[in-house]
């Protein structure tokens, strides 16, 4: 292949892995709420349509702090869980009222159903930028909006349970809309959709439908009463107040 095309393609591949960085950039400068609480309706539905639905009181500080209550059903009631993120890992716990027993999430069960649900405990942490590798994969347009297909590779000291996420994004606000998630062989294992709502000067979101697709079942997330910026203290992230009901 003659040189002048090899450094074409060369400077062809830095642009796009610059590009995807940025993409990935305006997606984790995004506003975002000092501290937000909310009700969250947990609705899930397996291959053969049954559904149970738990009701949840959710509180969040920034990105790496956030508890949530279980209220409903009462064999969940008093169930909670508590996530903490630091730069040295993610500290998991989770409140067990009929056991009395306070449970430590290890790094090896990240990627363990939570709750039943199609949400896994990896799905609970926020993204770092630094842990993954971003790839442009092409560009789609979606009911007359432009969007970014943008690829997160996962680094391997992450042990994520996932080989690389896709995610759908919306160039005029760098909001994603639809998300892809591939297992380690490669195989697409779940979707999920979100819809936004605005608050404030945020756009949260509002409702959520992750569909795990190699067991044809799904979780509906509904979020409804939710304040921002209340000014919630940091001293409430802690595993002493996941035992009494807020």
């Amino acid at each position: 292949m003659p040189r002048i095309i090899i450094i074409s393609l060369l400077s062809l591949s830095v642009t796009m892995a610059q590009t995807a960085s940025e993409i990935a950039l305006q997606i984790d400068q995004r506003p975002s709420p000092v501290d937000m609480t909310s009700d969250m309706t947990m609705r899930l539905t397996s291959k053969t349509g049954k559904t149970r639905t738990l009701s949840v009181h959710t509180v969040r500080k920034g990105e790496g702090r956030m508890i949530l209550w279980f209220t409903a059903p009462a064999d969940d009631r008093g169930v909670a869980f508590l996530t903490i993120e630091r730069e040295s890992g993610d500290e998991m716990r989770m409140w067990l009222p009929s056991f009395k027993k306070m449970r430590r999430i290890s790094t090896s069960r990240r990627g363990d159903s939570f709750m039943g649900s199609d949400l896994s405990f990896e799905d609970l942490s926020s993204r770092n930028l630094d842990d993954y590798t971003h790839n442009l994969l092409g560009e789609e347009l979606i009911n007359g909006e432009e969007h970014w297909l943008l690829e997160n590779v996962p680094n391997a000291d992450l042990r994520s349970s996932y080989s690389r996420i896709v995610s759908v994004v919306r160039k005029s606000d760098a909001q994603i809309s639809r998300e892809m998630y591939y297992d380690r062989a490669g195989e697409l294992i779940k979707e999920r959709t979100v819809e936004m709502g605005t608050f404030g000067a945020y756009s949260v979101p509002v409702r959520m439908v992750v569909r795990n697709v190699q067991k044809n079942h799904s979780t509906e997330l509904t979020f409804t009463n939710i304040e921002v910026d209340t000014g919630i203290k940091e001293s409430l992230f802690h595993e002493r107040n996941l035992r009494r009901l807020p």
